[in-house]
């Protein structure tokens, strides 16, 4: 059995080289470069391919996959929206994601991030930075009196929730599907304008797909509390910016925590040299706000979410190969 891993990063090599050892009836080609038109042909001869990248698997690509025999492709992410479905399906090609890496470490990040900007450390870094060690006027707020508002309650909604809970704020929750245990609590709100009304920070953990884009726009802030805090270390698309600028500007939003984008693509993880070459002047507009704070799709990066990555992927690649089936299959 031969796999190609693509896109392999430097952090993500000893854990793939520790799984071709635990596996040596495979072989493993670890390529650096991701997943396009150009190294689609090292593909040829492949039993399965892992990939993790942001850039769209085109219907070309995946039908160069088809041509080279080529029927399982693992991803090491859990997004599937920038997979052409149509092409996947042409070509019969199975596709696993990774849909739970570490809920823990993305929840952990949400609340660090959320008190970071209630204690106002961004705020205090740049007076310290001139010389001003004054308290006054960052007064900040306390997690324990607030009401946080978690929209979607999958894994990471509900390790979140815990941490919530732990610092003694009062939890509510949105989603379309209810886990049975919250429920039990009596937890979910009917609607998100009930969430909207009644949360003194909104905590977004829900999906990239068609009917949650710029979910949160001038409509969705209008129904909030005046000085509410917005969370997003989810997907960068569920956030219209233009309309949070609107809002963070007005003070409808006291300040925002953002892992995510919409428009990231091209620009978080790569070293652009100095802040004056971010080729986008809304994201610098934001990174620029002492209640905002902006980190580049950095919640996930762990070492035990890095190692699962790449460990449920080459699994689920093997596990396709040997049985025809794995419970990380996505259905298209």
């Amino acid at each position: 059995m031969k796999i190609v891993a693509y896109g392999i990063r430097d952090d993500e090599r000893p854990f793939l080289n520790q799984w071709a050892e635990e596996n040596p009836s495979v072989e493993v080609i670890g390529n650096s470069e991701l997943l396009d038109d150009e190294t689609v042909v090292d593909a040829k001869g492949a039993d399965g391919i892992v990939v993790y990248q942001q850039k769209p698997y085109t219907a070309s690509v995946i039908d160069k996959l088809g041509e080279y025999g080529v029927k399982f492709m693992s991803l090491r992410n859990v997004g599937i929206d920038n997979i052409d479905a149509d092409a996947i399906k042409r070509n019969g090609i199975l596709v696993t994601n990774v849909p739970a890496y570490s809920p823990e470490a993305i929840a952990e990040y949400t609340v660090a991030t959320l008190m970071a900007l209630l204690r106002r450390f961004k705020n205090f870094a740049h007076k310290e930075a001139n010389g001003n060690m004054k308290w006054a006027p960052d007064l900040a707020d306390e997690l324990n009196q607030m009401t946080v508002g978690v929209y979607a309650t999958g894994k990471i909604g509900r390790a979140a929730i815990k941490i919530y809970q732990g610092f003694g704020a009062k939890v509510i929750a949105y989603d379309i599907f209810h886990n049975p245990e919250l429920e039990a609590e009596g937890m979910y709100v009917d609607t998100p304008e009930e969430l909207y009304a009644q949360s003194d920070v909104i905590s977004l953990h829900a999906p990239a797909v068609a009917e949650n884009e710029h979910m949160l726009n001038d409509e969705a802030f209008s129904k909030m509390k005046d000085g509410v805090w917005i969370l997003n270390p989810a997907r960068g698309s569920l956030i219209d910016t233009d309309a949070l600028l609107r809002a963070l500007d007005s003070g409808k939003v006291a300040g925002a925590g953002l892992d995510v984008y919409e428009d990231e693509v091209g620009i978080f993880n790569n070293d652009l040299g100095s802040f004056d070459n971010i080729p986008d002047e809304r994201l610098k507009n934001l990174m620029k706000r002492e209640n905002v704070i902006v980190t580049p799709h950095i919640a996930f990066y762990t070492k035990k979410a890095v190692k699962n990555m790449v460990y449920f992927a080459m699994n689920a690649s093997k596990d396709l190969n040997e049985t025809g089936t794995s419970d990380k299959l996505v259905k298209f």
